[in-house]
């Protein structure tokens, strides 16, 4: 006969084997039965590490809805609401001014990457020579402002930013500050077609001058130091919620700027994930991967580079790059792992 606890001891062994499997597949696998649903922004060299990100969710069991291509607005409304779960293309300090709408219901977690993402004005440097360009300011001189009136309206065309991006907010701000709505007009039709008609014009010997940011396929088609040159403000004056980061305006070692330091007018930002705080709250695991995942902008800018050379498959260059990085991928969700 067996006593009472031999059969207590046997049944609970008994027990323990049969949940284990489904213990250690959940531990495996603690995004499942768990939808996101990712957003991505209006601009397209931010697509590349959203569908890193996503793999990477997959691989951890989340169900992965389509992704939302959204504008800066909707996005942080909605993932305020929870009607969105996250993105990784939060730009702080530049979406600042986004912070009363989502602060909530939502809040930054991670980095992409810290730091390196910038923003300025450009100008080809063949004309920057040829007409002394060093500044916005010389966009008031009437000899420079027919050379980049490509519209014949009398003012100099920018290559500026769609409505409702934040550089529009911070480009819109610069106009009125440095008094130079009748000298400059800012273009603000879809970016990369109007990035695309200035590459044109810059390869039939027109003067040039846009607006970019950093990591961004421009920089690679026309390249600081060679083809073009970053140039100053006139002083940092930056918008109102801005204005405490004034000193972060000014940067050192920027390669192809007329100065150095460089007086770029916009501080250098972090590219984070926002994410939906209840969300994040419920899945640790989420959480962890946000806190643990990186992506150089080096890589991010060879990858926007061949998109604007053709290469658009972007899963398959975001499998491409999670498996060229395994070993810090292997890393990254064994920490999410844990964390559930």
């Amino acid at each position: 006969m067996f006593s009472l606890k031999k059969t207590i001891a046997i049944l609970g062994t008994a027990a323990l084997a049969s949940t284990a499997p489904a213990a250690l597949m959940a531990q495996d696998m603690p995004g499942e039965g768990t939808e996101i649903i990712m957003a991505q922004p209006t601009w397209d060299t931010g697509w590349f590490h959203t569908e890193i990100y996503k793999q990477l969710f997959a691989e951890l069991g989340y169900s992965m809805a389509d992704t939302l291509t959204l504008d800066n607005p909707a996005f942080y409304q909605s993932v305020a609401f929870g009607d969105v779960t996250l993105w990784v293309d939060g730009w702080f300090p530049l979406h600042n001014t986004y912070e009363p709408t989502f602060s909530e219901g939502a809040e930054v977690v991670g980095a992409v990457a810290e730091g390196g993402a910038l923003e300025g004005y450009l100008v080809d440097a063949a004309s920057a020579e040829e007409f002394g360009i060093t500044s916005l300011e010389d966009f008031k001189r009437d000899d420079v402002k027919a050379a980049f009136d490509r519209d014949g309206d009398g003012r100099a065309d920018l290559v500026a930013c769609p409505p409702g991006w934040g550089c529009e907010i911070n480009i819109e701000h610069h106009l009125d500050a440095y008094d130079l709505r009748d000298h400059v007009n800012p273009i603000k039709a879809g970016y990369a077609a109007s990035m695309a008609d200035a590459v044109a014009a810059y390869e039939s010997g027109e003067s040039i001058l846009f607006y970019t940011w950093t990591p961004n396929w421009t920089v690679n088609e026309l390249v600081p130091g060679e083809d073009v040159v970053w140039i100053e403000v006139p002083e940092v004056d930056l918008p109102e919620d801005l204005m405490d980061l004034a000193d972060a305006a000014t940067m050192e070692g920027i390669e192809g700027c007329v100065s150095d330091p460089c007086m770029l007018g916009f501080p250098a930002n972090d590219i984070v994930a926002v994410a939906n705080s209840e969300f994040l709250e419920a899945n640790p695991s989420a959480r962890a991967l946000l806190e643990e995942v990186s992506v150089p902008l080096a890589d991010i800018f060879a990858q926007n580079a061949a998109m604007n050379d053709g290469d658009d498959d972007i899963q398959a260059q975001a499998a491409q790059w999670i498996e060229d990085n395994r070993d810090a991928v292997d890393g990254w969700l064994e920490a999410a792992r844990a964390a559930s």
